[in-house]
């Protein structure tokens, strides 16, 4: 293993780290000296990667949009219809189902309170959604392109693929009694098959 080789192992463990100590702590509360702890490596070395909480902040952001989910959307789908399959793995990506979703989702909301209050958050997080809308369009269009969705109107539908996602999302962070999985993955594919042209009932 190259010098090199190490250094980028060496700032993965970090921003991995990282990672679960803002989901954990929030970042206001997060010290660099509890990420090196979790990442194993001295305060002096994490500070050579990363010499201020914000740009590991950033970092770890931009590690968790990288790979939230990627089990999910890149698994293989059906040869029936593999299009709608995959539009419900992004739909599941979207929602904080298990505990590494949760861990992400929670860093999404750190996120979005920064943005409010710091340039450099703000336009990551503008960034980062720009993104994720196009990966939701680019199903869509694919699916369009395959005749297995109808044409439409394939920004309005990611918008509200999106929107809806965050908000249930957030229901399921707070496990309101109020709102199941299935019930949220439910009300989105309601939402949008019609548009679509597809099944109404989400597939699983």
């Amino acid at each position: 293993m190259t010098t090199d080789d190490r250094k980028e192992q060496t700032r993965r463990r970090i921003i991995m780290a990282a990672c679960e100590a803002i989901a954990e702590y929030g970042f206001e509360g997060v010290r660099m000296r509890i990420v090196a702890e979790r990442a194993e490596v001295s305060t002096a070395l994490l500070h050579y990667h990363f010499d201020t909480r914000e740009k590991l902040f950033l970092e770890a952001m931009k590690f968790s949009f990288e790979n939230t989910g990627a089990e999910e959307y890149e698994a293989k789908p059906p040869r029936k219809n593999p299009n709608t399959w995959i539009l419900a793995r992004v739909i599941d990506a979207c929602l904080p189902r298990t505990a590494e979703l949760r861990r992400d989702f929670v860093l999404w909301q750190e996120l979005w309170l920064r943005a409010t209050r710091d340039s450099d958050s703000r336009l990551l997080a503008i960034d980062l959604y720009q993104q994720m809308h196009e990966w939701v369009a680019g199903v869509i269009d694919k699916g369009i392109g395959a005749s297995e969705f109808t044409a439409c109107d394939v920004g309005k539908v990611a918008d509200r693929l999106l929107v809806l996602t965050d908000g249930y999302g957030i229901r399921l962070l707070l496990e309101d009694p109020r709102l199941s999985l299935a019930d949220a993955r439910a009300a989105v594919w309601a939402a949008i098959s019609p548009d679509l042209g597809i099944t109404r009932k989400f597939p699983e």
